[in-house]
Order: structure tokens, then C-alpha cells, then sequence
């Protein structure tokens, strides 16, 4: 029997509906002769059967009935016998060449190449999306098709060799590892800016007994340096805006630690008070600039966000963990006391060399892209970016909370000292609660990721709020040093999560190419708190007394509660 006609499928010609109906129908008639009760076929002569060959070596419709019906066995051996046959005759040249069919076939993935070249017929051409089976005179047999392994079959893979220009190119593991280095190094460098930050805050509340000492000033008086340090805010978030359009993210940041050298500078020899007033000005005008590129760059990334936000705001508590503990030793000293400035100047010298290092001065965008980010380009050109920041209302209500949360968090580490030491007749060494209390609040934007992404970080902010509302009242009615010290620090680790939650839901509910401006604005109301509440609770101790510090405290720490449920939920925002 021939092996093309055992093993393959012809292609035959197209035939109407009607035909293979009619063919199926119509099937050839068998002798009435038998022999041993088995039907004997036709002779190999027979004219209709060589016009039959003619069309086609195999009839496409009795292959497939042979093949799909369950016909006796006897019969279909017959049947195969009798073509088998009548094959040996040769067929009537035909009166026309039958075109090769083409047939269409999907494209496979790249995955399957290897295997593909390995099975392909030399004799058939391969195109993007069909295979075309040559005909007789170009050396082939038209009626054999090609075989694939059942892996393989029916796709083709097309190999035009312009496939990359539709897929984008794949970033090799080198370049990835280049993109996770450039990641952490300007990570690290804006934490370290951070806990500049967070050294500065947690300075002032050992400071405050020593500078109303020195100076001999009252608790009005010595508030005042929280409002020059309101002043440096607000003119700061303004100052950022046109600032970064015009040099850019890493300029702006090494203009902020400039600021704040200065500063300290001018805080080391203990000069007059308004000399220290005039340097608070200046603090707050260098931290509102770095506070609005820290938390915008770490909000526009797209990899672990959150986290490293968390992280980011960690290391602001560790430095108003480690400043309490270093100030506290100044602060005993009634000559020296000042000279803890030049601590935070020298930390300042080496920000800013950090900074310009790690940055060189680009913008945001540039930085973003080396990392492998994808950078929001912003629309600087014939806009007004202050008016369309205070255009939204969510920044308001955003800003408003933040006002509420860092007044709150500075009142703590910064009077908190002052009331053990009036209340609850502490000692000298009581400036090591406002480290319990920054240590708390460290670890609470570290441990806490956790619950944050696992009841979600709307619902943790509500629970948080409570717990620290209950636990500041204990502070409020339990008369023990012990347990103020201990509750202080759980107040911290409560408070500690909430503005790095802040901060995230900030980026889900505004415009991204107006992330940065409307960070810096949110920051420096936020910093603007940190001096009015402080600054409010010094006029109420001035007439009410220290106690009224925590009546304060749970009155604002309630009103967080009821802002936060005022924000809007999450949404998809413009980019």
C-alpha cells in the first residue's frame, strides 16, 4: 500500500454544500457479486472510478466517514483493498492545475521556537501567519501536508525578524540589579535627610526649661520661637513651588540644608533672643523644603510605595529618638548648653553633601528615570500651580489634618518634659521621655506596616486614634512617673503610623502631576502645626497651668478622628 496515501490528508478542491452533500449521499454502488459473502470491487478499469481518481487520489468525504462512522471491519479493509488497487492505474492527465490550498494558522510565542525549527519540512515556506504547501513542480507532493508533534500544531512561529518592534525590550538582570542599587542609594540618602528632620524636632523639648532659664522668659515668651518656626513653614511651601520648577528637585533639597547650617550657626554662640527667633525662621523655611521633596519623590514612586514611606518616616523617629539623648546631656550644662547646635549643624554639613552627591542637582524626573521609575512629567508651562493647589479641596482637608497630627506630635515631645517635671516632680534625666516617646513613634511606623495593609489603612487609622486617646487620658488621671513615662511612649507608638497613612491616601485621591507642589503645601501646613499648637498650648500653661497640656492633647486628638472621616476615600486619580 503507499505510504502517502496511508499517512497523510490530500487537499482537494473547494467544493460547494450541495456536492459533498450529494457525495456523501451518493456513495459508489457495490458489485452484486460476492465472494464468500464479502463484496468484491469494481474493476480497475472502470471509467467512472478513474474519473473519481482524477479528482482526487482520496475521497475527502468517504475518509472521513471511514473514519468517524463505526463501519464493520470486513468492510473497511475491503474498501481500502479496492483503492489500493485501482491506485495502480494511471490517472488521466488532469485538463487543469489545482492551486495549493493555504492554510491559515495562528502565530506561536517565542517560547516554542526551539522546538519548531527542529520539526520544520525543508520543502514548505513559513510565513507571519500561514504556511503555503508548494506544488509538484517545485519538487514537493501536493498531497502531503506537513506534520507537527501535538505540542507544536497548528501554530507557526513567524520569524520576520521585526517581531521586537511591536514588544518593548526586555531589561537584562545586570541593568535591573544598576536600577535597584541607583533605588536604594537615593532612598538611604532621603531617609538620612529625614532624620535631620527628626533630630531638629526632637531637640526642642529638653531645650525648653534651659532657654526659658537662660533668658528668662515665660511660657508665652518661649512660644514665640514656635511661631517664627510657623513663619519659615508657610513661606517655605510657597517658596517650593516656584523654587523647584525653576532648579529642580536636588538643588532645592541643598538649598533647605543650607538653611539649615545657617541656622544652627546661629543658634551655637547663645546669642540674643530675637537671634534666635530669626534663626527659627530660617529652620523652618530649609525643613519646608525638604520635607516637601522627601514625601513627594517617595509618593510618586511605583514599586513599594508604602513602604518605603513607612521606612522613610521611621527614620524621622529615630532621629528625635537619639536627639533627646544627646540634648538632655547639653541641657544640665548652664554654660554650654548651646553647643548641642553645633552637633546639628555638623549633621546638616553632612546632608547636604549627601544630598548634592547622590542628586547632583537634577530634577525629579531625571532622578525617577535613572532609577528605572517612570517619572509624571509635570505640566510647568502656562499654568498657575498655586492657584490650581489651593483650587482642591481635598489639599485643605489634607492639610488640615496634617496641621492637627504634627502640632500634636510636637506638643508631646515637647512639653510632655515640662509637665513630668512640674506634675510629677521628675529630675533633671526626665528629657529622656521625649525618646521613649520619638523611640515609640519609630517603631510604630515600622512594626505596624503589617496591620496597615491587613485591615486596610483607613479603618488603622480610626483604631489608632482611639487607643492613643485612651491611653493619653491615663496620663491625664494616673498620678505615677512611671506610668506617664511608659504611656507617653505607647502614645508614640499609636501616633507613629498616622501620617505616613496620610501621606499614601494623599497620592490616591490627587492629580499626580501635582504630587510634589501639593506634598510641599501639605507638609508645611502640617510643620506650620508643630509651632501653632505648641505655641497655643504655652499661652494656655502661661494662664491655666501645665495640666491643661492634656485636656489639649485628647481635644486635638479627637478632632483628628473627625477630619479623617471627612477625607475623601480613595479613587482614581488624573496623572
Amino acid at each position: 500500500m503507499p505510504s502517502h496515501l496511508t499517512h497523510s490528508v490530500p487537499l482537494a478542491p473547494s467544493r460547494s454544500h450541495d456536492d459533498a452533500s450529494s457525495s456523501d449521499i451518493q456513495q459508489p454502488q457495490l458489485e452484486p457479486k460476492t465472494r464468500g459473502g464479502i463484496p468484491l470491487s469494481r474493476l480497475a478499469g472502470d471509467k467512472n472510478l478513474l474519473r473519481v481518481l482524477n479528482e482526487s487520489a482520496l475521497d475527502p468525504s468517504e475518509n472521513a466517514s471511514a473514519s468517524s462512522l463505526d463501519l464493520p471491519a470486513l468492510l473497511t479493509s475491503e474498501r481500502m483493498r479496492r483503492r489500493s488497487d485501482i491506485s495502480r492505474v494511471r490517472p488521466l492527465e488532469p485538463s487543469f492545475t489545482i492551486a495549493p490550498e493555504a492554510i491559515e494558522l495562528p502565530v506561536i510565542t517565542e517560547r516554542a521556537l526551539g522546538a519548531s525549527s527542529a520539526v520544520r519540512d525543508p520543502g514548505i515556506t513559513f510565513r507571519e501567519d500561514a504556511i503555503v504547501v508548494p506544488t509538484k513542480s517545485s519538487g514537493g507532493d501536493p498531497e502531503i501536508a506537513p506534520s507537527f508533534p501535538s505540542s507544536l500544531a497548528p501554530s507557526i512561529l513567524a520569524t520576520d525578524g521585526d517581531e521586537t518592534s511591536s514588544t518593548a525590550p526586555a531589561i537584562s538582570a545586570v541593568q535591573k540589579a544598576v536600577h535597584r542599587r541607583k533605588s536604594l542609594t537615593h532612598f538611604l540618602a532621603l531617609c538620612f535627610c529625614v532624620f535631620c528632620m527628626g533630630w531638629n524636632d526632637g531637640t526642642t523639648g529638653p531645650m525648653l526649661p534651659r532657654i526659658q532659664e537662660h533668658y528668662h522668659v515665660g511660657f508665652a515668651l518661649v512660644s514665640l520661637l514656635f511661631v517664627f518656626n510657623t513663619i519659615g513653614f508657610i513661606s517655605g511651601a510657597f517658596a517650593n513651588i516656584y523654587l523647584t520648577d525653576k532648579f529642580g528637585m536636588g538643588k532645592v533639597l541643598v538649598a533647605g540644608s543650607m538653611f539649615q547650617i545657617a541656622a544652627y550657626a546661629m543658634l551655637s554662640p547663645a546669642g540674643p533672643f530675637p537671634l534666635m527667633c530669626t534663626a527659627f525662621v530660617f529652620i523652618g523655611f530649609g525643613l519646608s523644603l525638604q520635607n516637601a521633596h522627601c514625601n513627594g519623590f517617595v509618593a510618586s514612586l511605583k514599586r513599594h510605595a508604602h513602604t518605603k514611606m513607612g521606612f522613610l518616616h521611621g527614620s524621622y523617629g529615630l532621629g528625635a529618638l537619639i536627639s533627646p539623648l544627646a540634648a538632655t546631656q547639653f541641657a544640665k550644662s548652664s554654660t554650654h548648653w548651646s553647643f548641642h547646635y553645633i552637633i546639628s549643624a555638623a549633621l546638616y554639613v553632612v546632608n547636604m553633601l549627601i544630598l548634592w552627591t547622590v542628586f547632583r542637582g537634577r530634577p525629579q524626573q531625571e532622578v525617577l528615570e535613572e532609577e528605572g521609575e517612570s517619572g509624571t512629567i509635570e505640566q510647568t508651562a502656562d499654568t498657575n500651580k498655586f492657584k490650581q493647589v489651593l483650587g482642591l479641596k481635598e489639599v485643605h482637608v489634607l492639610s488640615a489634618f496634617s496641621l492637627i497630627y504634627v502640632g500634636v506630635e510636637v506638643t508631646m515631645g515637647g512639653w510632655s518634659v515640662t509637665y513630668i517635671l512640674e506634675r510629677r516632680h521628675g529630675s533633671s534625666s526626665s528629657g529622656y521621655i521625649a525618646s521613649g516617646f520619638f523611640g515609640g513613634l519609630m517603631l510604630g511606623r515600622i512594626l505596624l506596616l503589617w496591620l496597615n495593609k491587613k485591615i486596610g489603612e483607613r479603618l488603622a487609622l480610626f483604631l489608632y486614634a482611639l487607643l492613643a486617646i485612651f491611653v493619653e487620658v491615663t496620663v491625664w488621671v494616673v498620678p505615677s512617673l512611671i506610668e506617664n513615662a511608659i504611656a507617653v511612649s505607647f502614645v508614640g507608638l499609636l501616633l507613629g503610623p498616622m501620617y505616613p497613612i496620610l501621606m499614601n491616601h494623599s497620592t490616591t485621591i490627587l492629580p499626580r502631576w501635582l504630587l510634589t507642589a501639593c506634598m510641599g503645601y501639605i507638609a508645611a501646613v502640617g510643620l506650620a502645626g508643630s509651632a501653632i499648637l505648641p505655641f497655643l498650648t504655652g499661652l494656655l500653661a502661661s494662664k491655666f497651668g501645665i495640666a491643661s497640656l492634656q485636656p489639649f492633647v485628647v481635644s486635638m486628638m479627637s478632632t483628628l478622628i473627625v477630619i479623617w472621616a471627612v477625607i475623601p476615600r480613595a479613587r482614581l486619580v488624573p496623572t
